[in-house]
């Protein structure tokens, strides 16, 4: 039974539109990846820079999270998804080459959905099976209307969500789909007092 609260507050999804994440976030990718199953977050090891990791039916990726460039490829991996093992995790590539990735997606796992700071990230399901991904800032809760206090920065509609969360550092927001990967960043995250 769907009671007059919980109405409310899907009615409030259903009618708030995408729209911009706020500053200081801003938007570096929105890329078409086929056959996406999980992303995980790893860091540079020379620049200390997020960097994403997919898995796909074709193969595994890494991009710069502050630029949405791809950083290396691997097409045919030796491990291709992270079910065996029981971090759910992969051998990463490129610069991060020797160390594991965990991946959150298909499989399972899990991203983070806070920030040190206060952002939270909210994945929602009013017209299920479409997903809506919000932002909120400083505890908003999804208080008042959107572009307030929260932010309804993704629609997946038209692909099955996968995952979304913030990278360890809370510099990077990601949002996958089976067709799809969507990230923004911000340059630093403010000193806690």
């Amino acid at each position: 039974m769907i009671t007059d609260h919980t109405r409310k507050i899907r009615e409030r999804y259903l009618s708030a539109p995408v729209m911009a994440a706020p500053a200081p976030w801003r938007k570096v990718l929105d890329r078409p990846v086929g056959g996406l199953f999980g992303i995980g977050f790893a860091v540079h090891p020379d620049t200390g820079q997020d960097l994403v990791m997919t898995v796909s039916s074709a193969g595994h990726g890494l991009f710069d999270a502050a630029t949405g460039e791809i950083v290396a490829r691997d097409r045919d991996p030796v491990v291709d998804t992270p079910d065996g093992h029981p971090d759910l995790a992969c051998p990463g590539l490129g610069p991060v080459a020797g160390a594991s990735v965990r991946i959150a997606g298909l499989f399972g796992g899990g991203l983070h959905r806070t920030t040190p700071d206060g952002w939270t990230l909210d994945v929602v399901a009013p017209d299920w099976p479409d997903h809506r991904v919000i932002l909120s800032a400083a505890g908003g809760g999804h208080r008042g209307e959107p572009g307030g206090t929260w932010w309804h920065v993704h629609h997946a509609s038209w692909s099955e969500f996968r995952t979304a969360g913030f990278s360890p550092s809370g510099r990077t927001l990601a949002v996958a789909t089976s067709s799809d990967l969507v990230l923004w960043t911000r340059a630093s995250v403010p000193a806690l007092s």
